[in-house]
């Protein structure tokens, strides 16, 4: 790639916590895979480093030392690990190629073509396999990050937009949502575990819905001119914004709000408002459906330009020195880090870029940027304890193996779950103290 900068294979932001919105990244790459932290809008910190093998799949639990790893000479085989220790926990292998993995404090999921496992956390048993799903080759699933509200998504159909709702605690399905015509290509629950956005493959079109009952609760049209493929969405903590990046130069932000004002027109434009008003009300019996949503749909209240299309890119929403922020992260190997004036919305302003090299290029905004009251929103009362809980946890460590086993013991503790019929029963002569994560005070802490 351009200036050196390596191509990434895989990336994905830190998961999150009840309180605090993760700023953490994992990205692999054909030599082993490396973890960020963003500190501040200048400081990426590398705080980890694998030089080992090609790596497909890496997901990092919450800011925590658990990382879970598939490497593309092993793709039917799971890794578990401990960075800060330099110990693999375990490691599990299945029948097929490993598409996805998801965690959370209490599950971490597994996702294969045409099934899922569902393992439990503490002591990395499978609990739950839900086999026979519609085939799913991009491996699309998600997870909440609320283990309290511990829902998982699946496709339900692989012909149209339905999205299965799992109960991974209860281990029980909840519902079956139609949220798009066509199959779909991007999903993200709330960090509050109630709300579920889609897009499909499409991608002009992207709803939210509640999860307990389906019902839709927002519309939001992405474009009208072109259908382009969505790489990513992702809430914001407080669930108030809804942020999407697709293969176009153009990340999208929404808000989810009842209750935004309405700004105030000129006569004469109010006149002719409510005259389209009343005539699109009159007609909504004769027009097809598709016009009258139109008319619906909620539409972006800022935006950024990217300086790339084409290229793979996930996207999320953070308070980063306390002010809101989108970052981008690309396959090309940059994040970037863009300002988000909610008050003001329209077109974002580039703040920062930083290689995912281990180097770092830093790119200013054209002008400063007021950090206005209006920009600590209620997110920052949810950030402000971050720092503490740093401080207070750092000392942490994320799994803590039981000291009867030694780590040679753990690295030849390979769990074959290759046989679909009899794999719960040959994980079920695993140690009961193999984990020593009853005591909720040694799970993985933030750090």
């Amino acid at each position: 790639m351009s200036n050196g900068t390596p191509e990434l294979k895989y990336f994905s932001f830190g998961t999150a916590g009840k309180k605090v919105l993760s700023k953490s990244l994992a990205v692999g790459t054909k030599t082993g895979y490396r973890l960020y932290s963003l500190s501040s809008v200048d400081n990426l910190d590398q705080i980890y480093e694998n030089e080992s093998e090609d790596i497909c799949i890496v997901e990092r639990l919450f800011s925590s030392s658990l990382v879970a790893v598939v490497s593309l000479s092993s793709p039917r085989k799971l890794r578990v690990c401990h960075f800060k220790k330099g110990n693999e926990i375990c490691n599990y292998s299945y029948s097929n190629t490993i598409l996805g993995v998801k965690l959370n404090r209490a599950r971490l999921v597994v996702c294969l073509e045409e099934s899922l496992y569902i393992h439990n956390i503490h002591d990395m048993k499978v609990l739950h396999t839900i086999r026979d799903t519609p085939p799913n080759p991009a491996g699309l699933c998600c997870l909440s990050t609320n283990s309290d509200m511990c829902y998982l998504a699946y496709p339900g159909s692989s012909t149209t937009g339905e999205v299965q709702i799992f109960d991974a605690i209860n281990l029980q399905s909840v519902s079956m949502i139609s949220a798009h015509e066509s199959p779909l290509a991007a999903m993200a629950i709330s960090h509050q575990g109630n709300r579920i956005a889609t897009a499909s493959e499409r991608g002009t079109v992207i709803r939210v819905f509640n999860i307990s009952d389906g019902a839709k609760l927002y519309e939001f049209r992405r474009g009208v001119k072109r259908c382009v493929s969505i790489c990513s969405l992702a809430f914001s903590i407080d669930g108030l914004y809804l942020c999407s990046s697709s293969n176009t130069e153009t990340v999208h932000v929404f808000k989810l709000d009842d209750t935004k004002e309405i700004p105030q027109m000129p006569d004469e434009q109010q006149s002719w408002m409510s005259f389209l008003s009343k005539a699109v009300t009159a007609s909504a019996n004769y027009l097809p459906t598709q016009v009258t949503d139109v008319f619906n749909q909620g539409r972006a209240v800022a935006s950024i330009h990217l300086p790339f299309q084409g290229l793979k890119n996930i996207c999320t929403i953070v308070m980063v020195d306390k002010v809101l922020r989108l970052l981008v992260a690309s396959s090309h190997g940059y994040l970037y880090v863009y300002n988000l004036d909610m008050e003001e919305g329209g077109e974002c302003t580039l703040w920062r870029t930083h290689r995912l090299d281990g180097q770092l290029d830093v790119v200013d905004s054209p002008k400063p940027i007021k950090l206005k009251e209006a920009n600590i929103t209620k997110l920052d009362k949810n950030m402000r304890t971050e720092s503490s809980i740093d401080k207070n946890l750092d000392t942490g460590t994320a799994v803590v193996l039981d000291t009867n086993h030694m780590t040679e013991d753990c690295l030849d503790y390979t769990l074959s779950v290759a046989n679909a019929e009899n794999h719960v029963d040959s994980l079920t002569d695993v140690s009961e103290d193999r984990f020593n994560l009853n005591d909720d005070s040694e799970f993985p802490p933030v750090i």
